[in-house]
């Protein structure tokens, strides 16, 4: 007993702790292949950020045509974000993919598919075929291969990397990349030829999909679907995905400081932290709160975030960066129509609000 008496107060966990938590916690259960793809996106993402930002630079500096005038600053920043970051995401997220299933052997072959997948024209989808042809080809290969113990070590930086490389190239080249490719020309001529009335319903989907789960698959496959297209010059989507996902933490966080009583302690002071994770762009913050009422949270929030998706369509906002929250509508031209944008915004609040106080009832 005075040993347990002598031991420090265990310290309050808060709500960004609580969220680190839960989110190590389902990326330990997260098998198969979608750990796989969310391993290829996570490495991804960087290399999206980087690029994104530097075109919007040029556009602050060059304006609209900033890479059409050679040597000027506005041009080199075009060339670093659009001629080779934006180059580049597709091969990554190939190359990670494949790393994540065969490990250090699938990279190679990952590589070549993906960078494949970008010249023939199949993009991002192209990138995904790819990177599980490579990782699972190459992973049957080392199993499948028995060399004396003298010459293991060619298994790894020769033998594998070559044969699954030729392989993969070749059917990148004739088997799966012209049909993907097609179909990623349908979907990008659909979203750029998009009416008002697709681009509310394509906006609704979106933006429920990224509140359902709360970063889980349903949330990251709207995600991983908006930054792919970013390879193709299309923008609004990602728009929508980023407003979508920040207005469950903050329409949370606005409904615990205004209707205290449908609310415990812990969750009203948990909004303050919330409103920091919302405008971060971290859905994760709400998890704490669907967890405790899941029937009343879930629904609320996803009607917000749906309202959300859709006013950023029909605004026509656009977004270059997957990533930042409100941090990056201050750098010129990452949104187009950002006054809008942040009126979505503060809308699907509203809304997620409002739906809070009908759904959930007062606390004894």
């Amino acid at each position: 007993m005075q040993a347990a008496l002598a031991l420090p107060e265990p310290k309050k966990v808060d709500l960004a702790d609580t969220v680190k938590q839960l989110k190590q916690a389902r990326s330990a259960k997260t098998t198969g292949p979608y750990k796989h793809l969310m391993t290829g996106v996570s490495y991804m993402l960087p290399v999206v950020v980087a690029g994104g930002l530097s075109i919007a630079l040029a556009f602050a500096f060059g304006g609209i045509y900033a890479g059409d005038k050679e040597g000027t600053f506005a041009w080199a920043l075009m060339k670093i974000g659009g001629g080779t970051a934006f180059a580049l995401f597709v091969p990554v997220l190939a190359a990670f993919i494949a790393y994540s299933i065969a490990d250090r052997p699938g990279l190679t072959p990952g590589l070549v598919g993906g960078m494949l997948a970008s010249t023939i024209g199949s993009g991002f989808l192209g990138a995904i075929v790819a990177g599980f042809l490579a990782g699972y080809f190459t992973k049957f290969l080392n199993d499948k291969i028995q060399l004396p113990d003298t010459l293991q070590g060619l298994k790894p930086v020769l033998i594998l990397p070559f044969i699954s490389t030729v392989v993969v190239g070749l059917l990148m080249i004739y088997v799966f990349g012209p049909p993907v490719k097609t179909i990623l020309t349908l979907m990008t001529d659909w979203l750029n030829s998009m009416r008002e009335s697709s681009a509310i319903i394509l906006g609704v989907i979106l933006g429920a999909m990224m509140a359902f789960d709360m970063g889980g698959p349903v949330n990251k496959a709207a995600y991983t679907f908006a930054v792919g297209l970013l390879s193709s010059k299309i923008y609004g989507p990602m728009a929508a995905v980023m407003a979508a996902g920040m207005t469950p933490p903050l329409g949370l966080a606005l409904a615990a400081m205004l209707f205290k009583n449908r609310f415990t302690a812990d969750e009203r002071e948990a909004s303050k932290a919330a409103v920091v994770l919302g405008i971060s762009f971290i859905t994760e913050g709400a998890i704490p709160f669907a967890a405790r009422d899941p029937f009343r949270v879930i629904p609320s929030i996803m009607l917000g975030s749906a309202v959300t998706g859709a006013l950023s369509m029909v605004f026509g906002c656009e977004l270059l960066a997957p990533h930042g929250g409100i941090f990056v509508l201050p750098i010129p031209n990452a949104v187009q129509h950002v006054f809008l944008y942040a009126v979505a915004i503060l809308i699907g609040s509203a809304v997620t609000t409002v739906a809070l106080y009908f759904s959930k009832k007062p606390i004894k």
